[in-house]
């Protein structure tokens, strides 16, 4: 497991059944962040975007768009879970609570499974169980998600130039 460390990502090598991943960042939501994305996904849900009309519901505010909450989680796993990969899907997403403007959301991912790929031989297939909480410990967001990892040595590799010395 000896590329983690260096930013360069995990490679299908590196999981194995049972791992947990307590992704290192959270994330602070912005009330620009959801009406932004509630204007970019045409999502004309008054529930997000109007709080006279969110004041009248059982919340009281407005509600941080749904698939916000799942982009971000998924971006919060993305350096320890997938960015040797590419997304197959998401199964079984499930929203327990709601997030608000101000909620901090964290993540941690949990790998159910693993197999290589019959009909790509240089990745492999990994299951992960992915949760979000707000900053008190509540679930907003959980879901499972199969990613296409590539394994060590057969990656892309970034495109990252080197400082020119022309002493």
């Amino acid at each position: 497991m000896g590329s983690q460390g260096s930013g360069e990502g995990r490679y299908f090598e590196d999981f194995a059944v049972g791992d947990l991943f307590e992704h290192r960042l959270g994330r602070t939501v912005l009330a620009a962040d959801n009406v932004w994305f509630t204007l970019l996904t045409v999502n004309p849900n008054p529930i997000h975007f109007d709080a006279h009309y969110a004041s009248q519901t059982e919340w009281g505010r407005p509600l941080v768009d749904s698939t916000f909450t799942l982009a971000l989680v998924t971006g919060l796993s993305v350096a320890d879970i997938s960015q040797n990969a590419v997304n197959l899907g998401w199964d079984e997403v499930r929203l327990p609570a709601p997030v608000f403007e101000g909620d901090t959301i964290y993540a941690q991912s949990e790998v159910l499974n693993l197999r290589p790929s019959k009909s790509r031989p240089h990745q492999g297939i990994v299951g992960v169980r992915t949760v979000g909480f707000n900053q008190e410990g509540v679930v907003v967001i959980e879901f499972k998600r199969t990613l296409l990892v590539y394994r060590r040595g057969h990656g892309p590799r970034p495109a990252r130039p080197h400082v020119r010395n022309d002493d």
